[in-house]
């Protein structure tokens, strides 16, 4: 008798099993998976109540966008991956048009210009080319015999440049890093040679210099700076480092506390229920 067999004969157990089964069937979805999603939203909604000094109202309307995004994941579950393989390269030429018309009609905030309207509703196009961008790569991929070749391979790279480029221009560094290093890590996982990979690094090398010169923004320069040394500006640039390093350091191991943060609660640490909730996280729990 196999393990198998010897589950099936225990009372009940057909039922719980078939039952769990049934549900994972339906729905195409990974159930522990699912309960762990969940938990992790909880433990979320949970520290941006600290972090947002006890506003119900942030809690709420991010719990609206995870029920949301929820609802999106179970709706795209249910396509076969064939169907996201055909529509890869139409949400690709899409999101690229997107891109263009942030450009031309882009709602622009703090020095910035990479959102799209419509109606009361913004978006940012980039969030998009995060899922589109290893999407198109690897429908293109799918097509040539793996590992690529040289034009494949040369393809690929333009497949993700166009994207890459249209953010760098908005500006937006950081997520067009993000998202070049989605679509490049499609071509590694489809066998590129460590050769090209070497070459590649020792161009961004050469580049290094004119692109600090001639690329980036002087608040993006400034970034690099302060990351590599935030006292040296520690009442300007390095203020926000600094201070997140503070309450991550000062709420030790244990922590302070839910709700008992210092360094959030009294304004120290700046976009505490955004960019750096995860001190607030540190130093409370």
């Amino acid at each position: 008798m196999n393990n198998s067999d010897f589950v099936r004969q225990l009372p009940g157990s057909n039922r719980s099993i078939s039952s769990h089964r049934t549900i994972s069937q339906r729905l195409r979805i990974d159930i522990p998976l699912l309960v762990l999603l969940l938990i992790l939203s909880g433990v979320g909604l949970t520290v941006l109540y600290s972090a947002s000094d006890g506003s119900m109202a942030t809690v709420l309307r991010q719990g609206r966008y995870l029920s949301v995004a929820f609802v999106v994941m179970i709706l795209v579950a249910q396509l076969h991956p064939e169907q996201l393989q055909r529509w890869a390269p139409f949400a690709y030429i899409v999101c690229v048009l997107l891109l263009l018309a942030v450009d031309f009609v882009g709602i622009g905030a703090k020095g910035a210009q990479r959102w799209l309207g419509i109606g009361g509703f913004r978006f940012q196009p980039s969030e998009i080319a995060k899922l589109v961008m290893p999407m198109a790569v690897a429908w293109y991929l799918s097509t040539h015999p793996l590992p690529p070749g040289f034009r494949h391979t040369f393809v690929s790279l333009a497949l993700i440049l166009i994207p890459t480029g249209l953010i760098i221009i908005q500006p937006d560094l950081g997520t067009s890093i993000l998202i070049a290093t989605s679509g490049v890590f499609v071509l590694f996982l489809a066998g590129i040679s460590w050769g090209f990979i070497f070459s590649c690094l020792g161009l961004l090398a050469m580049m290094a210099y004119p692109m600090w010169e001639f690329v980036l923004h002087d608040y993006q320069r400034q970034r690099i700076l302060t990351m590599l040394n935030p006292e040296s500006d520690k009442l300007g640039a390095g203020w926000n480092i600094i201070q997140s390093k503070t309450a991550i350091g000062s709420g030790g191991f244990e922590g302070k506390g839910w709700l008992l943060g210092t360094q959030s609660h009294l304004d120290f640490l700046p976009e505490s229920h955004t960019d750096f909730i995860i001190a607030v996280l540190a130093e409370e729990f």
